[in-house]
């Protein structure tokens, strides 16, 4: 149980790290209006605005950031945890949880609220299927 945990954990600081490096280099490519605070509630209206323009490669690398968030969150969970299918699942759970709240918080176009609650858990079972077959992965 105790490993478990720990690759839950593990494995949903990887995919902070992951999903925090793959959006910081999409606003690299696409950057957001300066002195926009997405954490700030009176900027809600304006970071809505701002994904609602955003081109439609900002919106793949957001979904891009989810997805992979997921797969190498749940790749090191599952290569830590003894239950590799509970742990890769919780990670892409927690990954789902964040997109639910971006989607509630402000406007996405459905088709990535849609891929950011959809795609996550299929990344992660195949992250936990890498682990199964040591043969697929090299070895860390």
């Amino acid at each position: 149980m105790g490993r478990t945990i720990l690759g839950m954990v593990a494995g949903v600081v990887v995919m902070f790290v992951t999903i925090m490096g793959i959006e910081a280099l999409g606003h690299l490519a696409y950057p957001p209006p300066p002195g926009l605070d997405p954490m700030n509630p009176a900027h809600e209206a304006a970071f809505a605005q701002f994904v609602l323009q955003m081109p439609l490669m900002g919106k793949l690398v957001l979904a891009l950031a989810w997805v992979a968030g997921a797969f190498v969150g749940g790749l090191v969970a599952a290569k830590i945890a003894r239950h590799q299918n509970a742990a890769a699942i919780f990670v892409a759970l927690v990954v789902m949880s964040g997109v639910v709240g971006m989607i509630v918080k402000v406007p996405h176009p459905t088709w990535l609220a849609a891929a950011g609650l959809l795609l996550p858990i299929p990344a992660a079972l195949l992250a936990a299927r890498l682990v199964h077959r040591p043969k697929l992965l090299p070895k860390l």
